[in-house]
């Protein structure tokens, strides 16, 4: 696995116009050499690759990192990586842009000297993260799995009289007693009003009667995120609860019957929209059908208004329309799928049917 993934960097680096490229973001470096420890840099060249780590890890890293030289750097972990750069005729160095500071810049800059140049780059391994191989879709399997496990477990737990913290809290306690290392980001639990809150995450606030229940979650599971979202009534169901729920269920599976590989992110977004829309509701979903998710819980391509992204197989993306009324409440129904060669697999399987739990 790692072999290929170095094998993939290396291929990038002549477009990039440099020698080799420091890594130093951690999920790209998990992704890259499969170690999994807090602190690590990894030099990759067309010839070596080597990963820096400090004293605490010099028993995992070469466990982990298959096809690195590992390296126990010294006080700066840029000096070793000169020396390493040096030795090797390496002038030309890539890092990454997007997650290195200024000030970070600027001490490497001092600290390589005259003799080396700092390429920027910016989403190279991104690139090739975008696609999943077989290997990471079973640990995303895994994961969607927990989350499945988990709504149908919440199903039976959920109450009036408890508050959105407690339900978070039995929903994580869950996820991690079956094997997840987390939860994927911060647990969404919004009930009645504050289920018009697209991001609204667990409160004091009581579960009550004849409301919306709004849960999206996810499990972290071998370095790979799920990400569910089901909404449930506590109580009896109004009309108009009736009449959102099933608009958004409407627009999602007619979303996720039509997301094909060679459409764009655009394109599969207007799907839901569009039935939205004609339903009155447009202005009430304000934010894009979904995003792109693997490692991170918000990776690219993303299902939006702006998603010019071509969609093709192994991306592996969410599916979450809604429809959010303040002052009253709101529904978002959410799977997560791959993209096929004719056309997308689901990898969430929770029922979607309104539960109305009593």
């Amino acid at each position: 696995m790692t072999t290929a993934r170095i094998a993939g960097l290396r291929a990038k680096l002549p477009e990039l116009g440099a020698d080799a490229i420091l890594v130093t973001n951690a999920v790209n470096r998990r992704y890259i050499s499969g170690f999994t420890g807090s602190s690590g840099y990894l030099l990759v060249s067309a010839a070596d690759s080597w990963l820096l780590t400090d004293f605490r890890y010099m028993t995992q890293a070469p466990q982990q990192a298959s096809g690195f030289t590992v390296v126990e750097h010294g006080q700066k972990w840029i000096e070793t990586a000169k020396e390493l750069a040096g030795s090797a005729g390496l002038k030309k160095l890539a890092f990454e842009q997007d997650t290195v500071v200024f000030s970070e810049y600027t001490a490497w800059k001092a600290a390589l000297g005259g003799g080396f140049e700092l390429v920027p780059v910016s989403g190279v391994i991104e690139s090739l993260r975008l696609y999943k191989d077989e290997s990471e879709l079973a640990i995303m399997r895994e994961a969607c799995q927990l989350a499945d496990d988990t709504f149908q477990h919440m199903l039976s737990f959920i109450k009036p009289g408890l508050r959105e913290r407690d339900v978070a809290l039995e929903m994580e306690m869950f996820m991690r007693s079956r094997g997840a290392t987390s939860s994927s980001f911060d647990t969404i639990v919004a009930s009645g009003e504050r289920s018009a809150l697209p991001h609204g995450v667990a409160s004091d606030r009581v579960i009550g009667t004849n409301e919306f229940v709004k849960l999206d979650f996810g499990a972290y599971y071998n370095g790979y995120c799920s990400d569910l979202t089901r909404t449930v009534v506590v109580g009896k169901p109004t009309d108009r609860h009736r009449e959102i729920y099933d608009i958004v269920l409407e627009a999602q599976l007619a979303t996720l019957a039509g997301i094909k590989p060679g459409m764009t992110g655009k394109e599969a977004d207007a799907i839901a929209r569009g039935i939205i829309a004609r339903y009155g509701y447009g202005d009430k979903f304000g934010h894009g059908t979904g995003h792109g998710l693997g490692m991170e819980i918000h990776e690219a391509p993303r299902l939006s208004v702006a998603g010019a992204a071509v969609l093709e197989p192994g991306m592996t993306v969410t599916v979450e329309p809604g429809i959010y009324l303040p002052g009253f409440g709101g529904v978002r129904i959410e799977d997560d799928i791959v993209i096929t060669t004719d056309g997308n697999s689901l990898l969430t399987s929770s029922p979607k049917t309104m539960f109305i739990l009593e």
